[in-house]
């Protein structure tokens, strides 16, 4: 029988674990389409504007599972089962591994995330054929630059998964940790920009918003990422007007946790 050694090359990681990956790809596949056929069946109109967006907002809650569950198997599973013991004989650094790591991950996740942008695209369009709307949605630029941004957030949450998986002693809170940063640091803008509008929402919302813009000082704005009204309304304006820095804040939140995650994994001892 064939063994497979597990390596920290790429090959190594595509041939270990491709039947998960592949799986678990097939069935965020199908979750998909059938979010948003239905949604697009279901909508009595703009059919097609409410079927992306329900098909984006499917891919920002799948995706990082996704990713979470291989972040699990590459590198939680690997101090679990002991493979470092193999993994790490052989002569190369450990931020190599760790960098092949969170590589691997990463392409396995925005490989899926293009896939999904192409099947959500082409179901958009065969929802949009049933229904002429008076304001059609743009799966152009706007669209890519959609899924662009979207990719930026998967990126970070990768970053923050391999650190998670080097720190942590379960693997159970790579999704925990996950899954609680990605919710705060979706929501937290959105919360401050309603008590700013609507001051009536609660008592003391300047208290409120005064604590939570302490978060802005800790955690990156991953909900300003969401730029989905380019795509649906195929209008400049929805693009944030400091877009620039967004994504430099962003990429530099990553290389941040991806040093922690080195620094953690330098010092990790193995029994």
């Amino acid at each position: 029988m064939l063994t497979l050694r597990f390596s920290g090359s790429f090959v190594g990681v595509f041939l270990a674990f491709r039947m998960r990956y592949f799986w678990v790809a097939g069935c965020s596949l199908l979750i998909l389409s059938l979010a948003v056929l239905l949604a697009g069946q279901f909508s009595g109109r703009q059919s097609a504007t409410v079927a992306l967006d329900v098909g984006l907002s499917v891919m920002r809650l799948v995706l990082p599972l996704v990713l979470v569950l291989m972040a699990q198997e590459l590198l939680s599973h690997e101090f679990e089962r002991r493979y470092f013991l193999n993994t790490l004989a052989y002569p190369r650094s450990r931020h190599v591994f760790l960098f092949e790591r969170f590589f691997s991950v990463a392409i396995l996740t925005i490989g899926l995330l293009l896939v999904m942008a192409l099947l959500l695209a082409l179901l958009v369009l065969l929802v949009e054929k049933g229904y002429a709307q008076g304001t059609p949605v743009a799966l152009g630029g706007y669209y890519l630059l959609t899924i662009a941004f979207l990719g930026v957030d998967l990126l970070l949450l990768t970053a923050l998964a391999c650190l998670l998986a080097v720190v942590a002693s379960t693997s159970s809170f790579v999704l925990i940790g996950t899954f609680g940063f990605m919710l705060v640091a979706r929501s937290y803008g959105a919360i401050i920009d309603l008590l700013s509008r609507d001051a009536g929402v609660v008592d003391n919302a300047e208290g409120y918003r005064a604590g939570l813009g302490v978060l802005g000082y800790l955690l990156p704005d991953l909900g300003a990422l969401d730029v989905r009204m380019l795509a649906l309304y195929d209008r400049a304006e929805f693009l944030p007007s400091d877009w620039f820095l967004l994504l430099l804040g962003s990429v530099g939140y990553a290389v941040a946790l991806l040093a922690l995650a080195l620094s953690a994994l330098q010092r990790k001892h193995f029994a």
